[in-house]
């Protein structure tokens, strides 16, 4: 597991970066063949006259393809979650007191479920979390690799609605970014829960995120 403190401040977000691989338009087109076919719309004899009703049908089967990608469930879901207990694990330590056939984790799954887990304990969904915690809440002294996510990330999950704003938080902090973002504020609350329950943090992070 890569170190995420840093010696500075984390610099400002550059602009997204574009790259070009061969080949992707189509498998893309192949995923959304399904959604668009509910749509009306068959992938392999499209109306291009009708351009609005295309590219409105094309909004909503990109939507709900990635509100696929990052709200998995079953198998898909406990290898996210695993790979979320060693990233919040190795956070932790370092805290002083003061894929395709679904194998692996994806930054999508893994951004997914801790924002939604953030948005139910600091915001009150979740009853089992102590009471206040969000202002019980912060992050680790020193710097740290995405840290700036983390502190928009905290601040939305306070009003429920960190999860409802990937978007925004994709787009302003870019996904490698928002995915450290997420692990070091999933790792900041569980720090915080643990003083507030007198918990022993190992334990503790296997018990909630889930």
């Amino acid at each position: 597991m890569a170190d995420m403190r840093r010696r500075i401040p984390e610099p400002p977000p550059g602009m997204p970066e574009i790259q070009f691989k061969p080949g992707m338009a189509n498998e893309l087109m192949v995923e959304l063949a399904p959604l668009l076919a509910e749509e009306g719309i068959d992938i392999n004899n499209i109306d291009v006259d009708d351009v609005d009703t295309l590219q409105h049908a094309m909004n909503r089967a990109i939507e709900r393809r990635n509100m696929a990608l990052f709200t998995p469930v079953g198998e898909v879901r406990q290898i996210a979650v695993v790979t979320l207990w060693l990233i919040v694990e190795a956070i932790l330590d370092q805290i002083q007191p003061e894929s395709p056939d679904n194998t692996v984790a994806t930054v999508a799954s893994c951004i997914g479920i801790a924002l939604g887990l953030l948005d139910e304990w600091l915001s009150g969904q979740d009853t089992s979390a102590p009471a206040d915690l969000a202002a019980h809440t912060a992050l680790p002294a020193g710097h740290w690799t995405g840290e700036r996510a983390a502190t928009h990330v905290l601040v939305l999950a306070g009003k429920g609605r960190a999860f409802r704003s990937l978007h925004t938080l994709i787009t302003g902090q870019g996904s490698p970014q928002l995915l450290a973002g997420s692990a070091l504020a999933l790792a900041a609350v569980t720090d915080a829960w643990a003083r507030l329950d007198d918990t022993l943090r190992p334990e503790l992070v296997r018990a909630i995120i889930r």
